[in-house]
C-alpha cells in the first residue's frame, strides 16, 4: 500500500508494466549544500529504491538535478538562484553547479544513499524542453509575450482538471490575484497573475541562457522534470516523487504541462514527504534555523550540541514515517545514537551468543511485522520497533537469561542483514572503534585482577568509567566481554 497524494488515501500499488517499475524524484538545485530537508527526501525514496528492489522489481529511478531555470523565490522574474550564487562567488553558474553536485553527491553518498539509475540535469535537456514547450503552444495552452512563453492557465482549466493535488481551484486562484491583476494590468507580460513561465527572455545581464523559437533565454523550474521524466519514463510512469512543498506549485505545474501534451497525468502514484521542524518550527535559511549535513557531521553550528555521525542522522530521519512532521533537536539526535548503537551492538553479539538445541519461532513473527510495516507506505518507524524487539532477545540470550537454537539465531542475523543493513541502508560504525579495542581488552584484564584480589574499589571504577564513555561490560560465569552503546 502507498499514500497516493492524487487520491489523499493509501492504495494498492499496482506498477504500469509487470515486473517494472519507473520512479522519477525531484533532486536539488545546485547552489548551496544539502541540509536535512535533502537528507530527509533523499532518504525516503531511498527506502522506495530498496525495498522495490528487494522485492525483485527491476527499478529505473531517475532523479533530476535543477542546475537552470530555479529563480529566487521561486517566482517568475528575478535572477536564478545559481547566477546569484555565481555572482556572489565570482564563480561561473556551472562552477556553482559543479561544486555543489559534486557536495551534495558526497553528503549523500556518507547516508549510504543509492544512487539514481539516471540523474539528468536541466542544463542538458534544453532541446527537450523547447520540443515540450512547443507541444504545448500548438495544444492551445500557452502564449508567447515579449520572447517569453507562458502557461495560459485560464484556458487549460476550461477543458481540464486542476488542483488534482493540491486541491485549490482556478477560480480562487483567480480570487485571490484579483488586486495583483489590477495592479499590473497593462505592465505584466502574462494575461493572468496566475499564469507560469515555460520559457523566459533573458535579460542583459542574466548569464544563463540558449537559444530558441521565441527568444534567447533559459526555461521555467516546473517544465525540466516534465522533460526529463517523459525522457526517461515516458508519458505515463508509475510513481513521482518529492517533497510535500513540492505539491504546489510545482508538482501541479508538471500535472498540467504534461496532461497538455501527452492527455493524461505523467505519473499513477505521487509521494510525497513531509517538513523538519526546529523545536515546532520550520527549518529554513531565512529563518536562521537550517544546518547544513557538513555542519552536522562537524557540530559547527549553534543548534548542535557535539557532531553525529551520517548514520546516526540516517537513522534519526528512519525513525519518523515520511509522511510525518519530524521535529529535530541535538537532544533526539542523541536518543537516536543510543538506539542505533544499540541495535548494532546486539548485531554484534551474534557470534558470541551460545546457542542450545529446541526450537523457539520468535523470530518469524518479526520478520513478518517488518514486511507488513514496509508494505504498509514504508512504515520505517515499525520496523526499527521490531528491530529493537529482536534485539532485546539477543541480548537476552547473550546474557544467559533466554535460550535459542542456532537455526533461531541464523534467523534473527537474516532479519538485521535484510531490514537494518540491506532495506534501511545503515551500515555499523563498529569500525570507529576498533582503535580502541586493546585498550578495552587491557582494562578488562586489570579490572579482572583486581576482582581476583578483591578490590572492588578498583574493579567497580573501571566498570563505571567505561560506562560513562558508552563501554557496557557484560560479566558472565567465564568471562568479560564488552558492547559499545
Amino acid at each position: 500500500m502507498i499514500y497516493n497524494t492524487l487520491e489523499r488515501k493509501k492504495v494498492l500499488f499496482t506498477p504500469i508494466h509487470l515486473g517494472h517499475v519507473g520512479l522519477y524524484v525531484c533532486g536539488p538545485t545546485v547552489y548551496g549544500d544539502a541540509h536535512l530537508g535533502h537528507a530527509r527526501s533523499a532518504i525516503t525514496f531511498d527506502i522506495v529504491f530498496r525495498y522495490l528492489k528487494h522485492l525483485q522489481y527491476k527499478v529505473r529511478y531517475v532523479r533530476n538535478i535543477t542546475d537552470v531555470g530555479h529563480l529566487v523565490n521561486d517566482a517568475d522574474s528575478g535572477e536564478d538562484k545559481l547566477a546569484k550564487k555565481a555572482r556572489l562567488e565570482e564563480l561561473e553558474p556551472m562552477e556553482i553547479a559543479q561544486k555543489y553536485m559534486d557536495s551534495y553527491h558526497d553528503d549523500m553518498d556518507k547516508l549510504n544513499v543509492l544512487r539514481p539509475s539516471i540523474e539528468p540535469r536541466a542544463s542538458g535537456h534544453i532541446p527537450e524542453q523547447i520540443e515540450m514547450i512547443g507541444q504545448i503552444l500548438d495544444a492551445g495552452y500557452a502564449y508567447v509575450s515579449e520572447g517569453s512563453v507562458y502557461f495560459d492557465l485560464i484556458s487549460y482549466a476550461k477543458t481540464n482538471p486542476y488542483g488534482l493535488l493540491s486541491g485549490r481551484k482556478i477560480e480562487d486562484l483567480i480570487a485571490g490575484a484579483g488586486s495583483l491583476r489590477r495592479e499590473l494590468e497593462g505592465q505584466s507580460e502574462k494575461r493572468n497573475p496566475e499564469d507560469f513561465a515555460l520559457w523566459k527572455k533573458a535579460s542583459p545581464e542574466h548569464i544563463m541562457r540558449w537559444s530558441s523559437p521565441w527568444s534567447i533565454g533559459f526555461p521555467g523550474w516546473h517544465l525540466e522534470c516534465s522533460a526529463m521524466s517523459n525522457k526517461y519514463l515516458g508519458e505515463e510512469f508509475d510513481i513521482h516523487g518529492g517533497g510535500m512543498d513540492l505539491i504546489f506549485p510545482h508538482h501541479e505545474s508538471e500535472i498540467a504541462q504534461s496532461t497538455a501534451c501527452h492527455h493524461k497525468n505523467p505519473a499513477r502514484y505521487w509521494m510525497h514527504n513531509n517538513m523538519i521542524t526546529v523545536e515546532g518550527q520550520k527549518m529554513g535559511k531565512s529563518l536562521g534555523n537550517s544546518i547544513s549535513l557538513k555542519e552536522f557531521y562537524s557540530g559547527n553550528h549553534d543548534l548542535l550540541s557535539r557532531a553525529f555521525s551520517p548514520m546516526c542522522i540516517r537513522f534519526f530521519i528512519l525513525q519518523g514515517q515520511y509522511r510525518s512532521t519530524l521535529d529535530f533537536s541535538s537532544q533526539a539526535l542523541e536518543a537516536s545514537e543510543k538506539g542505533m548503537k544499540r541495535l548494532f551492538n546486539a548485531y554484534s553479539l551474534i557470534p558470541k551468543i551460545k546457542t542450545s538445541p529446541g526450537k523457539n519461532q520468535k523470530s518469524g513473527t518479526i520478520k513478518q511485522n517488518c514486511y507488513q510495516a514496509l508494505n504498509d507506505d514504508f512504515n520505517t518507524p515499525v520496523v526499527i520497533a521490531e528491530l529493537f524487539h529482536a534485539a532485546g532477545i539477543l541480548q537476552a540470550s547473550f546474557n544467559g537469561q533466554d535460550e535459542i537454537s542456532a537455526e533461531e539465531l541464523m534467523e534473527f542475523k537474516s532479519i538485521f542483514d535484510i531490514f537494518l543493513f540491506d532495506i534501511l541502508g545503515m551500515e555499523s560504525e563498529k569500525e570507529e572503534s576498533r582503535s580502541l579495542d586493546p585498550f578495552i581488552e587491557l582494562l578488562i584484564g586489570i579490572r579482572d585482577k583486581a576482582k581476583e584480589n578483591k578490590d572492588y574499589t578498583i574493579s567497580d571504577s573501571i566498570r563505571n568509567r567505561l560506562g560513562e564513555l558508552g563501554i557496557q561490560l557484560n560479566d558472565s560465569k567465564n568471562e568479560t566481554t564488552w558492547t559499545q552503546i
